[in-house]
């Protein structure tokens, strides 16, 4: 079973600030907002949701190819995708743009404030889901707003199943909209920010939105995340990480484990944990796609999480 991964392809520039950003920010003084924090670590690396859930999906043994619109700066991530063997084929270039870039900055609590320019990300609508039949699941993350619009109607009028994952790009739609993606969505993933903010602009719980989909997933960091499906909710325990070095890139991490469970037909406890422990192995390597592991490995890892075999 392929999967089609629509989304960013990104730059992250992600700078470390050694301390703790409520510390200085001021909240009576937030209208007056000037700031600076001095970051003496800065890494770049390959990101993007698209990339990021293509990395992970890659390193769990999983069939799957990112689809979205990059620059003309793109040929060093080019590079690196093939050395990692992950397909191309759905990605094109935009010329005059530059591929999206993410600037993030970290503080010593996790905290993270971004700055992200889309650039070559805001043609994604120029890119349409295959229909020959190549592509049996997919995905949609982030990406320009358009181009979700289309891909989710593309993917729902050729009847593949896909997962809807709003994640930062949720705040461009409004509740008709979301509505509309839940409709056309097989299942629905957010964490437990994006899931508050999709039921204010729905007007509909968690458990109503359920009602809609096969699956709405709500990750809750280091409380894990909750399942609800067929009328039940089943909380899914987080793995624990080796270390907490850089959170980057940890829900994509997550996704990539669901995406593997679903294409799999795993059953949504062992779904659940594959993606829970991919997130804790991620968070303890700094950047979204430098962390590695073997299938023996994750296997070793995953029963001692959970304490039992992982079947796949």
């Amino acid at each position: 079973m392929s999967a089609l991964i629509c989304g960013s392809m990104a730059f992250d520039s992600i700078m470390v600030f050694k301390g703790r950003f409520k510390e200085h920010i001021l909240p009576d003084k937030i209208h007056m907002l000037n700031v600076s924090f001095l970051v003496p670590d800065l890494r770049r690396n390959f990101g993007g949701c698209a990339g990021n859930i293509a990395y992970n999906l890659k390193l769990l043994g999983g069939q799957g190819a990112p689809m979205a619109t990059v620059g003309h700066d793109f040929a060093p991530y080019a590079e690196w995708l093939q050395q990692q063997g992950i397909e191309q084929k759905y990605l094109r270039r935009v010329a005059n743009e530059f591929t999206a870039q993410a600037f993030i900055t970290t503080d010593l609590d996790d905290n993270q404030i971004t700055a992200f320019h889309p650039g070559a990300m805001m043609h994604a609508h120029v890119q349409a889901v295959p229909t020959d039949g190549s592509i049996s699941l997919g995905l949609i993350s982030p990406d320009g707003r358009d181009g979700m619009l289309q891909h989710a109607a593309q993917f729902a009028a050729a009847k593949i199943p896909f997962i809807f994952d709003p994640g930062q790009g949720l705040p461009l739609f409004n509740g008709e909209e979301l509505l509309r993606f839940v409709d056309q969505a097989t299942w629905v993933t957010v964490n437990e920010y994006e899931g508050q903010m999709l039921s204010e602009r729905t007007g509909l719980s968690h458990a109503d939105l359920a009602k809609r989909v096969d699956a709405l997933i709500v990750t809750q960091g280091a409380e894990g995340s909750l399942i609800y499906t067929q009328g039940q909710q089943l909380r899914i325990p987080a793995a624990k990480p080796a270390a907490v070095n850089d959170p980057t890139g940890c829900g994509d991490a997550y996704r990539a484990g669901l995406v593997y469970g679903l294409a799999n037909k795993l059953g949504w406890d062992v779904t659940g944990r594959i993606a829970s422990l991919i997130g804790a192995i991620k968070i303890a390597s700094h950047g979204p796609q430098n962390h590695r592991f073997t299938r023996d490995e994750f296997a070793t890892q995953y029963r001692a999480a959970f304490g039992h075999t992982l079947n796949w």
